[in-house]
């Protein structure tokens, strides 16, 4: 029992509730969109436009971090959970409001902007699943409970980032402003998933925390909410069930179609140069060059992709290169060879050199073996090339030797002949010679 009373402390939200009286007016302050709210979100817009077109992430963060747009989405859940139906339609008012001048800014941006290209960061935002569902309403829990809190902290912030309402509505903006309807569906829905579900947190955590009900309200209007509120999650909820379970199949297929190409990348003299997996319309292209690929060599490809549950899949066979198609592919097996043999003589040449590098060290041994024998004062002997530099355009190459001698040490006349053999041994008059 102790144990569960210590969860039931840990866990409990009424003792770090704040005022009823504060939460009502903190979500009704923030429900207001005309002045520094109004332009914060504006701005809001215009640099999280400026992180999608430049496929930006962090510049994205940026913008979500100071977006106000959040306040009015709270406002409706709390005002639906408190049936205060006055704030409700304020509330309804002012995120309409917001969301027309955020489309017309993330527009207006876009009709200017000279890069049209749509980036992976506006991709993301066109396919919507059940995912973004989990993740607003993960989100907008954590939002509400931060603003019933007296210890808000910086949870509010990252509820912006999680459920990421400003990026679909400028993806949105983009499709507008592009033309193209897909785009502005696909971010419009993924935009409308966080609102719905970010309004539901609300409705669950106020019912939750049993925030007062302040004005009289009939039996009738409470079950019309309710009616409302299911109408309204179930029409935004079984789309995204279905793009959900889409988005699985396609990875499966993607994943089998890669295990698939692996095996079939070297097919009888024939080598995968490219391949293209669509999953959505379960479509796999394999471009082939090397020996053309026979009637049977095809069908033994497609038996073998039923091994990896790709029955129903449709393979594209294309030629790229190929050995036996007359005198172009002569024509192109000749570049091929000529381009291998330059190849080849290049990496010989390379060889020879790193192996000239490699031995000239070498050369002070054998040259300590010939003239030891003659000079055993002579204890060690090291080699080395260098570049001598006159002026800026002039220089002579110096082969160095440095020996080291035994105390006794060499005479004058000793090191003389030595310094002469080694420029006949060296066969060369630029050796500079060290007796240490």
């Amino acid at each position: 029992m102790s144990l569960l009373r210590k969860f039931l402390t840990y866990t409990n939200l009424q003792s770090e509730m704040d005022d009823y009286e504060v939460i009502h007016a903190n979500i009704q302050k923030d429900i207001i969109f005309k002045g520094t709210n109004l332009w914060i979100l504006v701005f809001a817009i215009f640099i999280a436009s400026i992180g999608l077109n430049m496929n930006s992430t962090a510049v994205i963060i940026g913008a979500m971090l100071i977006s106000p747009l959040m306040g009015p989405i709270n406002g409706m859940g709390y005002s639906i959970a408190t049936y205060n139906f006055t704030l409700f339609r304020k509330a309804l008012k002012n995120f309409a409001f917001a969301v027309i001048a955020s489309l017309f800014a993330s527009t207006l941006y876009f009709l200017l902007s000279p890069l049209s290209t749509a980036h992976s960061e506006l991709l993301a935002r066109t396919s919507p699943s059940i995912y973004d569902v989990l993740i607003a309403l993960f989100g907008g829990l954590a939002g509400i409970v931060a603003i019933s809190s007296r210890q808000k902290g910086n949870v509010i912030p990252g509820v912006a980032i999680a459920t990421a309402l400003m990026p679909p509505l400028c993806t949105a903006g983009f499709g507008l402003a592009n033309g193209d309807m897909a785009f502005f569906l696909g971010a419009f829905y993924l935009f409308t998933i966080n609102t719905v579900f970010i309004g539901i947190s609300s409705v669950l955590i106020s019912r939750f925390l049993k925030f007062p009900i302040t004005n009289l309200v009939k039996e009738g209007q409470k079950t019309k909410v309710v009616r409302w509120t299911s109408f309204i999650i179930a029409i935004t909820l079984i789309p995204s069930i279905y793009f959900g379970y889409v988005l699985v199949q396609a990875e499966r297929f993607t994943s089998s179609a890669d295990k698939f190409i692996a095996e079939v990348s070297v097919f009888e003299g024939s080598y995968l140069l490219k391949h293209e997996i669509e999953p959505r319309e379960k479509k796999i292209n394999l471009i082939y060059g090397g020996s053309d690929l026979t009637a049977e060599n095809r069908k033994e490809i497609t038996k073998r992709a039923t091994v990896y549950s790709l029955s129903d899949a449709t393979l594209i066979f294309k030629q790229g290169f190929s050995f036996n198609e007359g005198k172009e592919s002569v024509n192109q097996i000749d570049k091929l060879k000529t381009e291998v043999n330059r190849l080849n003589l290049a990496l010989k040449e390379n060889k020879r050199t790193t192996d000239s590098i490699v031995a000239k060290p070498k050369i002070g041994k054998q040259l300590l073996a010939e003239i030891k024998t003659i000079f055993p004062e002579i204890k060690s002997c090291s080699y080395a090339e260098t570049i001598a530099f006159q002026d800026s355009t002039k220089t002579d190459k110096v082969k160095i030797v440095v020996m080291e001698t035994t105390k006794k040490g060499l005479n004058n006349d000793s090191r003389k002949r030595i310094n002469d053999w080694l420029k006949k041994r060296l066969e060369s008059n630029n050796v500079k010679t060290y007796f240490d």
